[in-house]
Order: C-alpha cells, then structure tokens, then sequence
C-alpha cells in the first residue's frame, strides 16, 4: 500500500447554506468507491479539518453514483453575511479534502 492525496482517486465540489458546508466527493472510478469508504469517515473528516468545524459532521454514502456527501456543521464562523474568514461560503472545502492522505493499492496508477 501508498499513501496519496485523496485528490488522486477522487473529485469533489463544496458549497454552503448558512453556517453548514456540503462537501461532495466522488469516486474517479468505481472500484476507489471501497477505498474512499472505509477511509474517508465522518470522524476523520472532522478531524481533517479541527478547529473550522466546531459542530459536528455526518457522512451521506451515495453508492449508486460512486459518492459521498458531508454535511459539517458551525463550520463557516457564522455563514456567509457573518464570518470573517476568507472563505465564508465553504466554496474550498473540497479541496481541502482533497488533500486528505489515505491508503492506496501499490498497483494504483491514479
């Protein structure tokens, strides 16, 4: 096995709807489905990103499209008309989940 960032096996696509972001990720290939599963759970999300999200944060599997979606909760310092962070709609969440370093077959070409 290898570590790699996540970005090699998936894509993904973040956005906001107040103080809650939704992360998105999608499996590149269906196979990488299991991978992202057993490694990307909702407890090492919110360990991933610390303090940003000080509530809590709760996995969506979406098996037949090879997804998965997180809600993470009092993650934006107040939302978008509030916060004072750079980001204050969550829009670089995924990829700073991308940067996450999980666990890959040797044989993995991504």
């Amino acid at each position: 096995m290898k570590e790699v960032p996540l970005a090699r096996i998936a894509h993904g696509r973040s956005g906001d709807k107040g103080d809650t972001v939704n992360c998105g990720i999608v499996a590149r290939k269906p196979e990488y489905y299991r991978l992202i599963a057993e490694q990307v759970t909702a407890e090492r999300v919110k360990a991933h990103f610390g303090d940003f999200c000080k509530g809590t944060v709760k996995r969506y599997d979406l098996p037949r499209i090879y997804a998965f979606n997180f809600v993470l909760t009092q993650a934006l310092g107040g939302g978008g008309t509030t916060s004072l962070r750079l980001d204050p709609q969550g829009k670089t969440y995924a990829a700073a989940l991308m940067r996450m370093k999980i666990l890959v077959p040797d044989d993995c070409n991504e």
